[in-house]
């Protein structure tokens, strides 16, 4: 069982069917979003349809350019063969 999962996570024969079930499982989410209920928000953005998912994505996109950034630019990352 497990080695079916490694396989299917690993292997890129399956990137088609990852992709797919990547994709199905973005819109579970968005569709999920709209059916909660938003009686208990606070602000106005709280009470928007798949906000939470655009704001979690734009989050991680801005960590991994900030890390980018701060590790080519910032001098924080080292030549491969820095401690040989």
């Amino acid at each position: 069982m497990i080695r079916r999962i490694v396989d299917f996570f690993g292997d890129a024969g399956y990137a088609r069917q990852r992709r797919r079930l990547f994709y199905l499982v973005l819109v579970v989410i968005v569709v999920a979003d709209f059916v909660v209920p938003r009686e208990h928000a606070e602000h106005l953005w709280d009470r928007l349809p798949g906000w939470s998912a655009v704001y979690g994505f734009g989050s991680c996109v801005l960590i991994i350019f900030v890390s980018k950034f701060l590790g080519h630019q910032g001098g924080l990352m080292r030549r491969e063969d820095y401690y040989d």
